[in-house]
């Protein structure tokens, strides 16, 4: 990766005082209990200490940050009472007084943005999903209209909806959408070079989600936190508002060895051993370290997100030496490793006689799930071209033959995404593809069945908010 004057500075591990033999038993932990990981960054008194990423991942490439986009929204709140632009004590319900239901509940009049901040509402259920079956698009009105059984700031409930809002809040008051406001703010002077950030219906930043950067920027992020909010000799956020935002604002558990169960603050989670994070599903953090003055930042594709933690604290957490140490066989070994890190890749048989009979031949297909009306499949030499018939126009992918291929679809997530593709076959008339969508933590791997007129489609995904697998589709040969 080409680097920057903003890019993070490198030192040897040893350098910084991090055992090489500590970060190897990382590493070797994550494949022992094979969770998949597309990145970390170790980072060791501002330095980067380790770094890698697992083939076909890659360092220039954004990672979709899911929850952990509610970490850099909360610093924009934070930043904006800095500004006098918003108080912690501000009713959310005067923000939008032509939203609100034709009765106010004592509930809901008494939640404040504060309360938003610490996953304190009052509400007994996410409400994300009411957010997004709003049919006017106006997730703030519907936000609005959810009863608010609980006095607010006295029951712990994760709610992204409550993160919309504070994006809407912040958009009201400060008259820019949550992503301009942190362009200036947070990161240019961090050198965080293209964040994009999903929208509502309405172009509101959906806030609690739907931010992409790249691991070094959430590396970046996090050390700017350690740093108590500065930056290269300018202070970004104010160090009482990092106290504030990162400590217990609300009980969340009972402790014990959940990580989440240690305590909430402002849209960080506390840890055990006395961390703080951000975290997004399936695997994306960003762990700050205060005593060992250390920071990770990991992109993932997994449902173990504890075992991605325990990983952390079994072998990290004491990694770290008073002292530089001298380099050893150790040192060698993890550099070799860290270069060499990929995602296994499925490899079988690499022909089949079918090639010459079924490909390029289009398939009709049933109703799906992925609104595809046809399928077909052209074979080269070392390669094969994999073409989607949709309603709206025809999408092809490249695939490698045992090796990856790049292209880009928006079958698998409805808008255009990076993919790194793969196929082949598993048995004689069964073909086995790799889609893996290399900005996001998703991998769609399609098992292909030709039967003479006939093809059976089954897919499964390696990670998904709703179950992993959908009925097969079928289609018919087109003559």
């Amino acid at each position: 990766m080409q680097k920057t004057e903003l890019s993070l500075s490198r030192k040897k591990p040893e350098e910084l005082g991090v055992s090489p033999q500590k970060v190897i038993g990382f590493l070797d932990s994550l494949k022992e209990r094979k969770l998949e990981i597309h990145s970390f960054m170790l980072l060791r008194h501002g330095h980067v200490a380790a770094e890698g990423w697992w083939a076909p991942y890659a360092p220039e490439l954004p990672h979709m940050l899911f929850s952990l986009s509610k970490s850099f929204t909360s610093t924009a709140i934070g930043m904006a009472v800095h500004e006098g632009i918003l108080t912690l004590d501000a009713p959310v319900v005067s923000f939008f007084p032509e939203d609100l239901p034709s009765e106010v509940s004592e509930n809901l009049a008494a939640m404040q943005v504060r309360h938003l901040l610490m996953m304190g509402t009052g509400h007994d259920k996410d409400t994300t999903d009411a957010l997004h079956q709003a049919a006017d698009g106006n997730w703030a009105k519907a936000f609005l209209a959810l009863p608010v059984p609980h006095e607010p700031g006295t029951h712990f409930l994760y709610n992204t909806g409550a993160t919309y809002m504070l994006s809407a809040i912040l958009q009201r008051a400060s008259g820019q959408r949550l992503l301009d406001y942190l362009q200036s703010r947070l990161f240019e002077p961090l050198g965080i070079r293209n964040p994009t950030w999903e929208t509502c219906p309405r172009g509101i930043h959906t806030g609690g989600y739907g931010l992409c950067v790249t691991t070094e920027d959430i590396a970046k992020f996090g050390q700017l936190y350690l740093q108590k909010g500065v930056w290269q000799g300018k202070r970004l956020i104010e160090e009482a508002w990092i106290e504030e935002a990162t400590g217990k604002r609300i009980s969340n558990g009972d402790g014990g060895d959940s990580d989440w169960a240690q305590g909430y603050g402002y849209q960080f989670w506390r840890c055990r051993h006395g961390v703080y994070r951000g975290d997004g599903a399936f695997g994306q953090f960003c762990i700050v370290m205060p005593e060992q003055d250390a920071v990770m930042a990991i992109t993932a594709g997994t449902g173990d997100l504890q075992g991605v933690l325990d990983c952390v604290w079994d072998h990290l957490l004491d990694a770290f030496l008073p002292e530089p140490a001298e380099a050893d066989e150790r040192s060698t070994e993890l550099n070799e490793r860290l270069a060499k890190l990929s995602l296994d890749l499925p490899r079988f048989e690499p022909r089949s006689e079918l090639e010459a009979q079924f490909g390029g031949r289009r398939y009709d297909l049933e109703e799906n799930g992925f609104s595809l009306q046809g399928f077909r499949i052209d074979f080269n030499a070392e390669s094969a071209c994999l073409t989607f018939i949709k309603e709206e126009g025809d999408e092809t992918l490249p695939l490698g033959r045992h090796d990856w291929n790049f292209g880009q679809t928006s079958v698998f997530g409805g808008r255009d995404t990076r993919m790194a593709s793969s196929f082949t076959w598993r048995s004689p008339d069964e073909l086995l593809l790799t889609i893996r969508g290399i900005e996001t933590p998703f991998c769609t791997t399609m098992e292909v069945c030709f039967k003479d007129e006939t093809i059976e489609i089954g897919h499964r995904f390696n990670v998904s908010f709703g179950g992993d697998e959908d009925r097969p589709i079928l289609g018919r040969a087109v003559k």
